[in-house]
């Protein structure tokens, strides 16, 4: 008996106890992973979406600087040069030097551009040809960012029709939906604002 026992001690693991040990390494190597894609996963969705809402509320912070300040044009041009649902064009001097820029926020497919000309010649002229154009947010998913009104706008007011008289526009609001990939976290973000045009205020 006393020999059946050191033989059995001596013969180290069994099959099953090898088996029930790898087992175990895998479960545990499993969980390990799954864990550290999970952790990945969500430090990506978190990454994405602070960089949609910092790109978004600079975005709004600048659209609300130059339209709420935009003025006639150095060529005697009217404030507004196009009030679209997809595109605003204004006059505004942007940069704090002599000149005012003709400033064109837009939508380019899915991308929510900024174009700058600046008036040049003699006289002064605003030549299509000389305009910057910048990229300032990219996955936006709606078509309509731009709504406008008039003098009468209490809050509740419907937004003008379109074609929208542009004499007419006093106030724009723009709203921005963004999303970096619909079928996964985070979900979408919208950035709404409204802005009231300074130099066209009928109250002054």
């Amino acid at each position: 008996m006393e020999n059946k026992l050191k033989n059995k001690l001596s013969s180290g693991f069994t099959l099953v106890e090898i088996l029930f040990g790898v087992s175990i390494f895998i479960l545990i190597f499993f969980a390990l992973t799954l864990f550290s894609r999970n952790i990945w996963v969500y430090n990506s969705f978190v990454s994405v979406g602070l960089a949609n809402i910092d790109a978004g509320r600079q975005t709004m912070k600048t659209m609300v600087s130059e339209i709420r300040t935009a003025s006639t044009a150095d060529t005697g041009a009217y404030t507004i040069s196009q009030a679209g649902v997809s595109s605003f064009i204004f006059y505004s001097n942007i940069d704090n030097d002599a000149l005012k820029e003709k400033v064109r926020y837009f939508l380019n497919g899915s991308q929510l551009q900024k174009g700058v000309i600046k008036p040049t010649g003699s006289p002064l002229s605003y030549n299509a040809l000389n305009e910057t154009i910048i990229t300032l947010m990219s996955n936006v998913t709606n078509t309509s960012i731009f709504d406008y009104y008039d003098e009468n706008y209490d809050g509740t007011t419907a937004a003008l029709s379109s074609p929208v008289t542009i004499s007419s526009v006093r106030l724009v609001k723009i709203t921005i939906n963004v999303d970096s990939d619909p079928n996964r976290a985070p979900a979408a973000t919208t950035f709404s604002t409204q802005v009231s045009i300074r130099n066209l205020k009928d109250n002054i």
